[in-house]
């Protein structure tokens, strides 16, 4: 996806919101935006991340 598309910043600002991102979290989510094929690969994608740093904690 392109980050500087208007409907993908949109799209991104409603996650934002939806979920109560935190700045960790939109940085992460901005960083992945750029190897996702779409939303649904970006929600992966960004739960995949969040399970290897939890897994790198322990």
């Amino acid at each position: 996806m392109n980050i500087n598309d208007k409907s993908v910043l949109e799209m991104l600002n409603k996650l934002i919101a939806m979920n109560r991102l935190n700045k960790t979290q939109i940085l992460q989510m901005v960083n992945l935006v750029s190897i996702s094929n779409d939303i649904n690969d970006l929600k992966d994608n960004l739960k995949w991340e969040n399970s290897k740093s939890f897994h790198q904690d322990i």
